[in-house]
């Protein structure tokens, strides 16, 4: 019961973090480049404390680093800025689904020699994707623009995901690409229309320390006690719950169209993560 309860609080954090971003650029009360600064920063201290108290070195220089903060940087840039123009659900199935079919695109040119199943469900996971950005309900088609920077964001946390699978030690790993990242993201803000009131810094805050920062450490820490095919597919709520929680709490519309993407995007990374492996030498 307390495995149960510590992965829902986790992919609750990872689902807040759009309605947090939304919420706040949305409200005006601060701007994309300056939240997504404000998350990376507060993010690197909260995990910098984790560290000192648990103990263990920052490994900075280590192999590797570049590729994750760049990648993570990418991730927090377009995650941001998509959230001009997107609802907080409709952002977190783009971001999920990309993520998932582009990882496993990856692996399938790496030769990891897929199922009929596994292409079928990736198949249908790739064309609600599409649904998502068609026009739908009378409403017109999602914006284009903040489709884009949120498929930026989802090639950037897949890419980020790939690079880390080796990690010896994530949680150090993740701290030291949220300090490497800071100094990227400070590109965004030259030129930027810049603005922080005290709501938009909070929330910031809140996304970078408690549902970033704590709930990355929260998820390496549950994550060992999880098979792999649970969590992949417990991550398949995170999606509906950042639906949920932009309807009750921004007021967001939950139309055929967006419940139709949904289904076909978690239903198709659900046949994906949940079909047996290819015996070695198998073709």
């Amino acid at each position: 019961m307390r495995l149960f309860l510590l992965t829902c609080l986790t992919m609750i954090a990872f689902a807040a973090n759009s309605v947090l971003n939304r919420t706040a650029v949305d409200s005006g009360s601060i701007d994309p480049s300056t939240f997504a600064m404000i998350r990376v920063v507060a993010g690197a201290v909260a995990l910098g404390m984790i560290l000192t108290v648990r103990g263990g070195g920052l490994p900075i220089l280590a192999q590797g680093r570049g590729i994750g903060a760049v990648s993570l940087s990418a991730y927090m840039i377009g995650f941001s800025l998509a959230y001009v123009t997107l609802d907080a659900g409709l952002g977190a199935l783009i971001l999920f689904g990309t993520v998932q079919v582009s990882m496993f695109g990856w692996g399938a040119l790496r030769g990891s020699n897929p199922t009929m199943r596994q292409m079928a469900g990736a198949a249908v996971a790739f064309a609600g994707l599409l649904l998502a950005l068609w026009p739908k309900d009378g409403a017109g088609a999602t914006d284009i623009t903040g489709a884009a920077l949120m498929i930026v964001a989802g090639l950037g946390w897949a890419a980020y995901t790939l690079v880390g699978r080796g990690a010896k030690d994530p949680l150090a790993t993740t701290a030291a690409n949220f300090v490497v990242a800071m100094p990227l993201l400070l590109v965004l803000l030259i030129g930027a229309d810049l603005r922080a009131a005290p709501l938009g810094i909070a929330l910031a805050i809140l996304s970078g320390a408690v549902t970033s920062g704590l709930g990355y450490a929260l998820w390496y820490s549950v994550l060992p006690r999880l098979a792999p095919q649970t969590a992949a597919v417990v991550q398949l709520s995170a999606p509906l719950i950042a639906i949920a929680g932009g309807a009750v709490l921004l007021g967001e519309t939950v139309g055929f169209g967006l419940i139709t993407a949904a289904a076909m995007v978690l239903g198709g990374i659900a046949i994906v993560v949940t079909a047996p492996k290819v015996p070695a030498g198998h073709k």
